[in-house]
């Protein structure tokens, strides 16, 4: 098992969740791609503001590794529009996987039409870019029922709507890891909801994402069937060191 190459390695907080300047961060993500280059992991995931940046770097290295970021980050709220244009810039800027945080709280409304507008009409311009997509339903916002038919929806669409020939470029990801819970819940993979995505996700594949932290961890949702882990502690879960990432 080359644990490297289903590692998205992650750095998602802005510069005042962490307390840092812009300069800084951009030296964080900066350290992030380098460390992404020498430890063979498969891809690096951040920010919108941060991808040109990153893509000149990863350039100037001629390096493999993929360039990713998020859209709708981390709510999901924004109006399809703003999600599209923010998808627009960013596939502009350089990026090769654009993960889009799905409107799961319309979803709960029971918006379903927005929800399902939403999916395809994002799914279609990125893929015409030829960009793959991850869309990320936030677990810990849903039931079991919800986690079950969100996915269902997803994979409907992109095999019905889409296409099928495309189910491979599109996931369903399991969180944000910035959600906050009740009582410090796990936000994000573990194995009951990751097993409730792949039952359902039929040939897309499934990202885990939101709390692996250890090289047990990445392997048990490998194991699981999984395809992609996207996590801040990648460095750590290649070297199977301690970690202190917390998404």
């Amino acid at each position: 098992m080359n644990i490297n190459q289903y590692l998205d390695s992650t750095y998602l907080k802005t510069p005042e969740q962490a307390g840092i300047s812009n300069s800084d961060t951009l030296d964080m993500v900066h350290q992030l791609a380098q460390e992404a280059i020498d430890n063979q992991i498969y891809a690096v995931m951040i920010r919108p503001d941060y991808v040109r940046s990153v893509r000149e770097l990863l350039d100037e290295k001629k390096s493999k590794v993929v360039l990713g970021t998020v859209i709708g980050f981390p709510e999901g709220t924004y109006d399809l529009n703003e999600k599209l244009r923010e998808a627009q810039k960013a596939i502009a800027d350089g990026a090769d996987e654009l993960d889009f945080v799905v409107n799961y709280e319309a979803f709960k409304k029971g918006e379903i039409d927005k929800v399902r507008e939403e999916v395809e009409s994002a799914t279609s311009v990125a893929l015409r870019e030829g960009k793959v997509v991850k869309w990320i339903i936030e677990t810990a916002a849903l039931s079991d029922e919800q986690i079950v038919e969100i996915t269902q929806l997803i994979r409907d669409i992109v095999l019905n709507k889409i296409g099928d020939e495309y189910a491979s470029k599109v996931f369903v990801k399991s969180s944000t890891g910035f959600y906050k819970t009740d009582n410090g819940e796990p936000n994000g993979a573990n194995e009951h909801v990751i097993k409730l995505m792949l039952e359902n996700a039929g040939s897309l594949p499934v990202k885990a994402s939101g709390g692996v932290r250890t090289t047990e961890e990445a392997k048990k949702m490998i194991d699981l069937g999984v395809k992609r882990i996207g996590t801040s502690s990648a460095l750590a879960i290649v070297q199977g060191k301690a970690t202190t990432g917390n998404y």
